[in-house]
């Protein structure tokens, strides 16, 4: 079983799709694609099945503001985000789940917890893609 934390910040601003114009409803619309993920098994970064328990999502900045959907735990960091998130990945290191954390950022990546697997924002966004895909 498998936490997904997610850095919504670096997930939103890994698409130049206009995001900066209105950073908390890019930032909506990105949990509202990640509902539905928790209980799901799609295939990891490494080609391994991922069985979702949980997504968590960081948000920052004016992205505080995004709305969250039911079935999502969001954390609203009052300063950094990085430092809101690298507190989180260590809190759900100690859980009984595995943890895999959703970043580009190389920074964050080396102020995660040794048991934390990363995966780039392309993974996330193909294996919330392919959940909406699957016929309900």
């Amino acid at each position: 079983m498998t936490v997904v934390l997610v850095d919504a910040a670096n997930v939103v601003g890994s698409r130049p799709d206009g995001w900066w114009r209105d950073r908390a409803g890019a930032t909506t619309r990105l949990l509202q694609r990640l509902t539905g993920l928790s209980g799901q098994t799609p295939t990891g970064p490494d080609g391994a099945p991922v069985p979702v328990t949980a997504v968590v999502a960081v948000v920052e900045g004016q992205a505080r503001a995004a709305r969250a959907p039911d079935g999502l735990r969001v954390v609203r960091a009052d300063g950094s985000g990085d430092d809101a998130l690298a507190t989180v990945a260590a809190d759900l290191a100690d859980g009984d789940d595995e943890l895999l954390v959703v970043t580009a950022d190389r920074g964050l990546r080396a102020r995660l917890p040794a048991a934390a697997r990363v995966a780039g924002p392309g993974w996330l966004l193909a294996a919330a893609a392919d959940r909406q895909r699957v016929p309900r």
